[in-house]
């Protein structure tokens, strides 16, 4: 039986560094680190996400601010506000909530964003920087990834990784990340054929394809490190990953559970992110 990865317990100790870091930036620089969050709309899954980005920051001693725009807000109106947000100097971190309603371009406003604000690290300077493992920021999301295999002990290099899934902000920078770190890397997708053989040969196996249950316990390795990226709701609402868990509990050596897994880490990253972009504006290593 696998051993559980506490998602809520890692990212905790994570907020924890990052509380005592900014507390202490506070006291010695009088600098007080600052997220900036927009939300366009009404999406009741983004609200909950902005809700708890808010409820970080303050457990973390940042300043938060909010701008809920309405839907009917022009691209024209929302780049403004991130122009304002670049130049606005208690703002160390920007974050617009995706997805943004369909008559706003979602790239247009990544663009926009400054480089060193763009904590969420999906600008494409910072997405370049990634590809040649020159970065300030890691996409929160992978970069959690990486702290819960790290939480295990597990040496990753020289072993065989496997990412289903090629997203721009999970399946791919996970796979550099991997890469980075030594391990020989199979990026799988709805295209990659014998999917359960490859799958079947990796030591670390990172889902992120964003459907329920599709990876079950006959396509893991004996012992190998399951991570399950995804979320999904069932029909009678049940909250569950991509990996069926309890026929993979039985092969994996350590796996992430659904809620409790790498969810808490997204936001634990984003927090980290914001502070090293508060220490690179204010010119401290």
């Amino acid at each position: 039986m696998a051993q559980i990865i506490d998602g809520k317990a890692v990212s905790a100790a994570v907020k924890a560094e990052v509380a005592e870091e900014a507390a202490k930036l506070k006291e010695e620089k009088g600098l007080k680190v600052g997220l900036a969050v927009v939300i366009v709309g009404n999406n009741p899954a983004s609200r909950v996400y902005v809700n708890n980005k808010k409820k970080a920051c303050e457990a973390v001693g940042f300043q938060s601010f909010e701008y809920a725009l309405e839907e009917a807000t022009t691209q024209e109106q929302l780049l403004d506000l991130v122009n304002v947000l670049n130049r606005d100097d208690r703002v160390n971190g920007i974050l617009v909530q995706l997805p943004l309603p369909k008559h706003i371009d979602e790239k247009a406003i990544i663009n926009a964003i400054s480089p060193d604000k763009d904590v969420d690290a999906f600008h494409p300077i910072n997405v370049g920087k990634i590809m040649i493992g020159d970065y300030s920021f890691l996409p929160c999301t992978p970069a959690g990834v990486m702290r819960l295999i790290e939480s295990t002990g597990t040496d990753i290099t020289g072993k065989q990784c496997v990412v289903i899934g090629r997203s721009n902000i999970v399946g791919k920078p996970q796979a550099m990340l991997l890469l980075q770190k030594n391990g020989t890397v199979t990026i799988c997708h709805s295209k990659t054929k014998n999917l359960k053989e490859v799958c079947l040969g990796a030591d670390i196996l990172v889902v992120a394809i964003g459907r329920a249950n599709f990876v079950t316990g006959d396509m893991i390795k004996e012992g190998a490190v399951v991570i399950d990226v995804g979320m999904n709701r069932l029909d009678n609402g049940k909250l569950c990953g991509d990996v069926e868990f309890e026929s993979a509990e039985k092969k994996a050596s350590f796996i992430t559970p659904v809620p409790g897994g790498v969810g808490p880490m997204t936001i634990a990253m984003l927090m980290k992110n914001t502070l090293t972009a508060a220490k690179q504006q204010a010119g401290i290593e």
